[in-house]
């Protein structure tokens, strides 16, 4: 995590907790991004290499 000056320190503790919420909040959104854009470039290569390396559907 980036260091906090004392300007950006939170006033309150409600204020303390809705930035520990935000910053968690952004971090499982990364994550979750990070894994989809996984997965979903794992079946592209699974689809490519079931259907000989067109990347196409047999169907369509």
């Amino acid at each position: 995590m980036g260091r906090k000056t004392p300007s950006d320190a939170p006033q309150s503790a409600k204020e303390a907790r809705e930035a520990r919420l935000k910053a968690a909040l952004k971090a499982n959104l990364s994550r979750r991004k990070a894994q989809s854009r996984a997965r979903s470039g794992n079946e592209a290569e699974k689809t490519a290499t079931e259907n000989g390396g067109t990347g196409k559907d047999k169907a369509g």
